[in-house]
């Protein structure tokens, strides 16, 4: 590549960027999931569009694990441990046997009612099973659930892509024939318990070194927990363990670490995973080819697709609920809200790279099957989960903080959102612990020195600095006047 390719390249990338991110908005107002946006742009830049070719499936697979191991680790740095511990055994439960029982009723459904061989019939009902980790976490930011609900979400998609990804790579290459069943379950088994214990190894010590190393600036915080979360995932497919399963967990420990600067690094890795996101199926729309999508893969992406919604994927969950006190509407809603995206069409790939036969209808199956589903899917979301009964409450405040060393004090800065009910109190009434006062209010650009008088209003800033044997004090009561107001914390 010379100087000239580079100057096209920045240029072309740089404008599909900006008009990706605006997309966004364009998506939040017509109610349709970005990724379909990214798919179409990449499709309006391909062969049949704007005419740049990109036809590299060996790149494309590459690029797209890449792509989703930043798309995991954003979603593990940004996931509350609280709220997806108590979920965290039925969402890895739906992420293996779940995933078993999919594969199951899709690969004998495509064999006996559409007519597939049996390899393509169980890569198809493979490439579609697993939920995809982009598609579920920005359905998590637009649709507040509750948090068992999506707690459950979160651990599916950030842990099924493991086994998923082992069986079609064994189906793509013969491993499948050669090893056997049991020893192909033995090898899912290592790839899921070592990855998890790497991801979680990584991760404590990468939150042990941070704590204990001030930074010379706050920039280099995000940076550092990024690429400690990569670690993960290279540690664990170096020793042929799942990288994904090490970079989910590894990303979850870190992001639930009391670290400096963690609602900066959040705000960091959420426009790193955006970035991912964009590029990943933008890609994805460039490597398809609209031309060969003939009435049959129209037809078969259809059935294969309500084949997978409205039997394997409710069978999967009811069969895993028997093991939980789930009611029908809460399965009813997750079972729907498992929206597939850039994971089955990365998976395709794998067979087209290995010159599997009839890989490329397979490509043009999934590929029509993710955008019509996921379409139908994500729009009634809202609704749905009102029906069901899983709307959860709107975040009610958001504390960052950096640290003071020299008086080991942290300095927090508090956002009083419209949902919270710090709104109206006096600064008096918040009485927070010996060692913590409010020093500062930023409101509407004007910094307000406060008295115990002065009244807290709705998207005020409050700096309130805290020595660090109450911090979690202050966080909790904090939290707690936030959600019950002035009298919160009197009585019994």
């Amino acid at each position: 590549m010379d100087v000239h390719d580079l100057d096209r390249f920045l240029l072309i990338g740089s404008a599909v960027l900006i008009v990706a991110v605006l997309a966004v908005r364009l998506s939040v107002t017509a109610g349709l999931p970005s990724l379909l946006m990214y798919l179409g742009l990449g499709l309006l830049l391909g062969t049949n569009g704007l005419g740049i070719e990109f036809n590299d499936v060996d790149l494309a697979l590459s690029l797209g694990f890449a792509a989703l191991m930043l798309i995991l680790a954003e979603g593990g740095i940004t996931t509350n441990w609280a709220h997806v511990r108590p979920s965290i055994g039925f969402g890895l439960l739906l992420a293996t046997l779940g995933s078993v029982v999919s594969v199951l009723v899709v690969a004998v459904s495509a064999h006996a009612l559409l007519g597939l061989d049996w390899t393509l019939a169980v890569l198809l009902a493979a490439v579609l099973t697993p939920t995809d980790a982009a598609a579920v976490f920005s359905v998590l930011r637009a649709v507040p659930l509750k948090h068992r609900v999506s707690g459950t979400l979160e651990a599916e998609s950030g842990l099924n892509d493991a086994p998923i990804v082992v069986l079609v790579v064994a189906i793509s290459s013969g491993d499948l024939a050669d090893r056997g069943a049991a020893a192909f379950a033995v090898l899912i088994a290592y790839e899921i318990v070592v990855g998890i214990g790497i991801g979680a190894a990584v991760g404590a010590a990468g939150g042990w070194l941070l704590r204990r190393v001030a930074l010379p600036a706050s920039g280099l915080y995000p940076l550092v927990v990024l690429a400690f979360a990569i670690l993960a995932y290279a540690s664990a497919a170096g020793i042929h363990a799942s990288g994904f399963a090490a970079v989910y967990v590894a990303a979850l420990v870190l992001g639930n670490t009391e670290l400096p600067h963690r609602t900066a690094t959040r705000s960091f890795v959420e426009g790193i995973g955006w970035l991912a996101q964009i590029a990943l199926f933008v890609m994805l729309g460039l490597l398809a080819n609209p031309d060969e999508f003939s009435a049959w893969h129209v037809g078969m992406g259809l059935a294969a697709g309500a084949i997978l919604t409205f039997v394997a994927r409710p069978l999967s969950i009811a069969v895993c609920a028997v093991w939980f006190r789930i009611g029908w509407r809460e399965q009813a809603f997750i079972g729907w809200a498992g929206l597939r995206g850039a994971v089955p069409i990365i998976l395709a790939t794998i067979p087209l790279a290995n010159d599997v036969p009839g890989s490329r209808d397979l490509f043009n199956i999934v590929f029509v099957a993710v955008v019509v589903y996921t379409l139908a899917q994500a729009a009634p979301l809202g609704v749905l989960a009102r029906w069901c009964g899983v709307l959860g409450e709107v975040r009610e405040v958001e504390i960052e903080s950096a640290p003071l060393e020299r008086v080991s004090a942290d300095l927090l800065q508090v956002r009083v959102t419209p949902a919270s009910r710090l709104t109206g109190i006096e600064v008096g009434e918040l009485r927070l612990p010996t060692g913590a006062m409010v020093s500062l209010i930023v409101r509407a650009e004007r910094t307000i020195v406060p008295t115990p008088a002065t009244r807290i209003m709705a998207g005020d800033e409050m700096l309130i600095v805290s020595s660090r044997d109450v911090r979690d004090r202050v966080e909790r009561r904090l939290s707690q006047v936030a959600r019950h107001g002035r009298l919160a914390g009197w009585g019994p």
